[in-house]
């Protein structure tokens, strides 16, 4: 951080160091002269309000005179502190995180559950993640960066550019037979809910082929679990306004496909501890 901003960091000096009693001189008379204050001030209504009371004084102390010395705090820092004043950075330091990954068969690095694409020709070989709060960064073995993404939190779980994508993508061997079109008709043919479910992750994926593996695990169900519970699941998971692979899948595996929808709100028995509007009338 200190190089980031072309700074130094001086610790304090050795053996009886004196610098932390002034500090704490500094912050005691602050508190007496800003926070006393204030306690007189109040109450404030708001943040905002808090804050353009702190300014005001604010201003008046600095504009103050020295006791022992000529001049105030304003014209020491308009003198002296204001012109060694260098620009800050475009942006402000942020703690990162390496990590050593290998690339992928679908060249995206996967982190905090969310993939982020590198260029498909660095396919199987090692890679240096660097993870700040705000950018997804990717170097080679030599230190030089082949990707960079905005971080994301929401939103699609891949972020992939035009330019990493190979000619033609190397999925598995029963992915590269199908295509979006090959997929819809085969959900059509189970039913029109798991045509709904695979049409609606088709159509949400920001590329295609990123929900393609998504719908041949949904329609691959079929072999354990038949056509019939696979089309009820998936009415179930529209049902619940969540047509995802993770979603069906658990549908199936809790035998939940034909459970009825729970009551938001069940009667009270009659009994005679009930009393009715005229015992309060």
């Amino acid at each position: 951080m200190a190089a980031y901003y072309n700074v130094a960091v001086i610790p304090a000096r050795v053996r009886r160091p004196r610098d932390k009693g002034q500090v704490e001189g500094s912050i005691g008379w602050l508190e007496t002269w800003l926070v006393e204050w204030l306690r007189g001030q109040g109450p404030y209504d708001s943040f905002s309000a808090l804050n353009r009371a702190v300014k005001e004084r604010m201003a008046e102390l600095v504009k103050r005179p020295f006791q022992k010395r000529a001049g105030s705090r304003e014209s020491v820092f308009l003198e002296i502190d204001k012109p060694a004043l260098r620009p800050l950075p475009p942006a402000p330091y942020e703690i990162a995180e390496y990590q050593n990954r290998r690339v992928p068969d679908n060249y995206h690095l996967e982190y905090d559950a969310f993939y982020y694409s590198v260029p498909h020709e660095y396919y199987k070989q090692d890679v240096t993640l660097r993870v700040t709060a705000s950018m997804i960064e990717v170097y080679d073995g030599h230190n030089k960066r082949i990707a960079l993404h905005q971080r994301r939190y929401t939103g699609p779980r891949y972020a992939t550019c035009t330019e990493h994508m190979p000619p033609h993508h190397q999925f598995k061997a029963m992915a590269d037979r199908f295509d979006g079109k090959r997929y819809r008709g085969w959900a059509r043919s189970i039913g029109e809910h798991a045509y709904f479910v695979i049409d609606s992750l088709l159509a949400n994926a920001g590329i295609e082929e990123q929900a393609y593996r998504s719908c041949m695990g949904i329609l691959q169900l079929t072999k354990e679990y038949g056509a019939n519970r696979l089309e009820a699941a998936c009415r179930r998971a529209v049902e619940l306004c969540s047509p995802s692979y993770t979603t069906v899948y658990r549908i199936l595996k809790n035998r939940q496909e034909n459970a009825a929808q729970p009551e938001l709100f069940k009667p009270v028995a009659e009994h005679e501890n009930l009393r009715g509007a005229a015992a309060f009338a």
